[in-house]
Parts: C-alpha cells; sequence; structure tokens
C-alpha cells in the first residue's frame, strides 16, 4: 500500500514539474525579445544584397551629383545669406558630423528584413534624390562665399575642394538625413526601441542637420528645402507602406 502510495506521489510530482517547464516555455516563448536582439537578427538578412547595394547606390549618386555640379545648364543663383546663418558661426568641429551621414543613411536599410522592403525603400530614396537633382539642373544654385581662411582649416578646406559650393538648394545632406531619420524611427518603435533610443536617433540627424551651417555647406535656405523634402517623402513612403501592411494583413472570408 506504500509502495502504491509512492508510486501516485512521484507521478503526481513529476507531472507537476513537467507542467511548471511547459509553462515556463510557453510564457518565454510568448515574450517578445528585446528590440536589439530584433535589431541584430534582421540586419544578416540579404546582406549581399544591402552591403553591394548600398554602395553601388551611392556610386551612382555621387556620379550623377558631381556631373551636374561641374557641368551647370543654367546660370547659377547664388543662395541668400540669412539671420540663422549669422547665428550659426563657423564650426570646424562639426565636420565628423557631417560626414557621418554616409553612416547614417546605411542604418535604415540594414533594419529591413526583405527584399520587398528593401526594394521600397531604395525606391523612396531614389525618388527623393531624384526630385533634388532635377531641381539642381533647371536651377542651379551655389552658397555664398564666406570670409574663411579655409587654409586654416584643412580638413574643412579639403571638404570644400571635393565638394564644391554648388547643388546648394535644396540640401540632399538634409534631405537624405531627414529621410532616414523618420524612417529609423518607425523601425526602432516597429523593434518595441526604449525612448532614449529614439532619441539618440533624433539627436544624430539634428547634428547631421547643423553640421551643414556650421561647416558652411549649406546655408538656411538650402537646410529648410532639404527638410521639406526629406520629410515629405519619408511621410509619403511610410503611408504607402504602412497601407500595404494593412491590406496584406486582410484576409477575405472564404465562401
Amino acid at each position: 500500500m506504500r509502495v502504491v502510495f509512492l508510486q501516485i506521489a512521484v507521478a503526481c510530482l513529476t507531472a507537476f514539474l513537467r507542467y511548471l517547464e511547459v509553462t515556463q516555455v510557453l510564457t518565454t516563448s510568448s515574450r517578445p525579445k528585446p528590440w536589439y536582439r530584433q535589431a541584430v537578427a534582421v540586419i544578416p538578412k540579404n546582406l549581399p544584397l544591402k552591403g553591394f547595394g548600398t554602395t553601388l547606390y551611392i556610386g551612382v549618386f555621387f556620379a550623377a551629383y558631381f556631373y551636374l555640379l561641374k557641368n551647370p545648364a543654367y546660370p547659377i543663383t547664388v543662395m541668400p545669406f540669412t539671420w540663422l546663418d549669422r547665428l550659426i558661426g563657423f564650426q570646424p568641429l562639426a565636420m565628423p558630423l557631417y560626414i557621418s551621414l554616409w553612416v547614417y543613411v546605411s542604418v535604415p536599410p540594414a533594419l529591413l528584413a526583405t527584399r520587398r522592403e528593401l526594394y521600397a525603400y531604395a525606391q523612396a530614396m531614389t525618388a527623393t534624390c531624384v526630385a533634388a537633382l532635377t531641381i539642381f539642373y533647371f536651377w542651379p544654385t551655389a552658397v555664398p562665399p564666406g570670409d574663411i581662411d579655409w587654409a586654416l582649416y584643412p580638413g574643412v578646406g579639403f571638404l570644400k575642394s571635393m565638394d564644391a559650393s554648388g547643388n546648394a538648394f535644396p540640401s540632399l545632406h538634409v534631405a537624405t538625413a531627414v529621410f532616414s531619420g523618420v524612417w529609423l524611427h518607425h523601425l526602432l518603435r516597429r523593434f518595441g526601441g526604449p525612448q532614449w533610443v529614439l532619441m539618440l536617433n533624433w539627436m544624430w540627424c539634428i547634428g547631421i542637420i547643423y553640421s551643414t551651417l556650421a561647416t558652411r555647406q549649406h546655408v538656411a535656405v538650402d537646410m529648410w528645402g532639404g527638410l521639406v523634402l526629406g520629410a515629405l517623402a519619408a511621410s509619403l513612403s511610410l503611408r504607402r507602406r504602412m497601407q500595404t501592411e494593412v491590406v496584406g494583413a486582410v484576409r477575405l472570408p472564404i465562401i
């Protein structure tokens, strides 16, 4: 009798332990992964396409950009210097922020999971760049010459020698930074990123925008034009993306 009772007790204890294991597994599997693990898991997906595509895209963009810069089709308009430009003085230490754009614009496509998402993102970014390049062709603009001895600032001077003061309005530097910032905000929120990560994203974006004025690569009018272009392009592309996701989530009833 005691043996039977002991066997029943062992069986009940074993069943209870299995129940606890199953409950723990279900709880763990239903709990969402931390945002950084989701981001890290997405980056390797379609990595060759991301790496090669981003490099090729930047190369083609620079070819078109510098061609229009060196071969203006119409007389060049010098953009005005405003109170905001006088308020933000020349700051050579902003140079790293200016260059960091090329890292910043690579982050959103790295966080896209599927080829469809990558192609849609590339199309939206292409539309943004084509819009600006079209303006550069029909209305060439330039930044007013600054009363600065660039020989005293070799880093910024080298930038000036490579990227002359043309193709000013709208600032594509600002437009692509804002476009990337809006998309990166959307993706980080989708991963469930904390508030400090979202703030860090916008601090980086604002730093890049500031650097365009602080390095005297652009004036405030160019900055506002790029801000409008980037925000408009990003909002339209994200609206289309969300509409596609909603339509894809709807399933018609089977009759």
